[in-house]
């Protein structure tokens, strides 16, 4: 057993979200969305799944009186910029809340008032 592995070729990795094939352009805008002012965010595919966080997030408002834009981004690389792997994933104020599940009106609400005061 060899202890050091001389005359191999370390792999190269890269730590783009998309295996380097992202452009400049797409990645500034990733950049441009994560950093707008406070706001709401779905991100996903726009799946069923997507859909059902959307209006439990959008009723958690209005029975909160918190008058938000919901911006849904299907974008992957603007989805990567986040650091959401799994998705449905919630965003406020720039903060991802939660990924991965659908969450009920009720546990969104408990959310929206612990980040939101």
């Amino acid at each position: 057993m060899a202890l050091f592995n001389f005359g191999k070729k370390k792999e190269e990795t890269s730590s783009c979200c998309c295996g380097g094939n992202c452009d400049t352009e797409s990645m500034a805008k990733a950049e441009s969305a994560k950093v707008e002012g406070a706001s709401v965010k779905i991100l996903g595919s726009g799946c069923a799944k997507c859909n059902q966080l959307e209006e439990a997030t959008k009723v958690a408002l209005e029975q909160l009186g918190m008058v938000t834009e919901i911006d849904h981004i299907t974008d992957f690389s603007q989805i990567a910029a986040y650091g959401v792997m799994t998705t449905p994933a919630l965003v406020v104020d720039r903060k991802v809340v939660s990924y991965g599940k659908v969450l009920k009106t009720e546990e969104v609400v408990k959310i929206l008032q612990k980040v939101r005061g």
